[in-house]
């Protein structure tokens, strides 16, 4: 029985399909459907033709554009022309349109072969697998690929901090904003390892003036997030060179060489590491943003991942070795520490506060500690997992007689994408 669907309908249908198609299905036939209602024609616009086959709404499949089209307006009344009917199909991808006896439209739940049913009840299932298989991953597998900082995952952190600084000296405060932006993603080297690579960006807005610092002569920077003061010298007072200074900081880039497969543990859980090394480069925009110097050294990460438990560490140190002579030199380790518990398969707590220790300071100064607590939950946006986080982060150890921070809140939003859609990651 014919099926009479309205000519906006049809434009829509075919406008979704053509994005769908362009987003990278995978597919060697034509496949067109249709269902009971508009929501359930939508419904399912990530099942392969294979699924298709199970749902009882598949009125045809053609090896070409031609064939698709055939099959689809022998099955369907549009009430159009020849001539409109032919121009929903100038697309050379693969059409893949499914459908769903439901009035909801959410894709996650859409009708699935038995292979792709079983690929969403293992949370275990490698995501590239399920993906050359035809089938999508649930949220909560790619939210638990994102809990993986060496996994197959290709990520986008837009990081958000509110640091508290304060002169023990004085007891003035101010704050300072600081937007970190991380692009992260894998590259295959081989069958048995992976190059994560991390480059990193920042633009500080720092509580001083970088014109009244000048004028006096002086020099003070900031790197990693931090506020850092030259070796052995008085710490800066917030209060006379009061004001504001934003632009562009210090660039980093981060290199980890990490096993592809991690170890098992007789529990379940996995242990994961990786190592490599770290470049700065002194590219701020006005002195009081950046150290002027060229760094680099190693840098470490370790992680055990259990069922509810993530814990690990990303350990960096750096080195300067050229830049401004008039700068003072880096000597800093940063060590990010992480512990994370899960509450469901996309929600969890936890926090992951950045331990800086700047050697070139006397020792009462070396040291800021802090502890935290948050919460992050992993959404679907279309077909994006999308992970937002709230952070709370006090400093137990602050330097003595320097500038230091006493907390910050941090906010960040990390889209992710599997690295198995990009064959050059693998």
């Amino acid at each position: 029985m014919h099926k009479k669907l309205k000519p906006w309908q049809v434009v829509g249908y075919a406008l979704l399909t053509a994005m769908w198609a362009t987003a990278g299905a995978a597919n060697d036939k034509y496949v067109v459907g249709t269902g009971e209602t508009d929501a359930g024609r939508l419904r399912g616009m990530f099942v392969a033709k294979a699924d298709l086959a199970d749902t009882g709404f598949v009125l045809g499949t053609g090896d070409d554009a031609a064939g698709a089209q055939k099959a689809f307006g022998e099955g369907i009344d549009f009430g159009l022309s020849t001539e409109t009917l032919d121009n929903l199909f100038v697309t050379q991808e693969p059409l893949i349109w499914a459908a769903a006896d439901t009035d909801e439209a959410d894709a996650n739940d859409a009708p699935a072969s038995a292979k792709c049913a079983a690929f969403r009840a293992d949370a275990d299932a490698d995501i590239g697998v399920i993906m050359k298989a035809g089938c999508q991953p649930t949220t909560g597998q790619m939210s638990k690929l994102m809990d993986n900082p060496l996994g197959n995952v290709a990520m986008l952190f837009t990081q958000i901090d509110l640091y508290r600084l304060e002169n023990p000296v004085n007891g003035k405060s101010a704050n300072k904003w600081n937007y970190m932006g991380i692009a992260q993603f894998p590259k295959g080297l081989g069958d048995d390892w992976n190059l994560i690579n991390r480059f990193v960006w920042n633009v500080p807005s720092m509580p001083l003036d970088q014109g009244k610092i000048d004028a006096f002569g002086l020099n003070f920077g900031s790197a990693q997030g931090s506020f850092l003061p030259p070796g052995g010298s008085p710490p800066a007072p917030i209060d006379l060179f009061g004001g504001r200074t934003t632009g562009f900081g210090d660039l980093y880039y981060v290199a980890l060489f990490a096993p592809k497969k991690a170890i098992k543990l007789e529990s379940g859980a996995n242990l994961l590491w990786g190592a490599g090394f770290d470049l700065g480069a002194p590219t701020a925009t006005e002195d009081i943003l950046g150290t002027g110097k060229w760094s680099a050294g190693p840098s470490a990460l370790g992680v055990y991942m259990g069922p509810k438990w993530k814990i690990g560490a990303l350990a960096q140190q750096y080195w300067s070795f050229a830049g401004d002579d008039d700068r003072d030199a880096v000597n800093l380790t940063n060590l990010q520490y992480f512990v994370y518990y899960s509450l469901d398969e996309v929600t969890s707590i936890g926090a992951a506060p950045n331990i800086i220790a700047n050697w070139e300071q006397d020792s009462g100064n070396v040291w800021t500690v802090p502890i935290g607590i948050g919460i992050n939950r992993t959404f679907q946006f279309g077909k994006v997992p999308v992970r937002i986080g709230l952070e709370f982060h006090y400093s137990v150890v602050t330097p003595d007689n320097a500038v230091g921070t006493q907390w910050n809140v941090r906010f960040y939003v990390i889209p992710a994408i599997p690295s198995a859609l990009f064959d050059w990651m693998r």
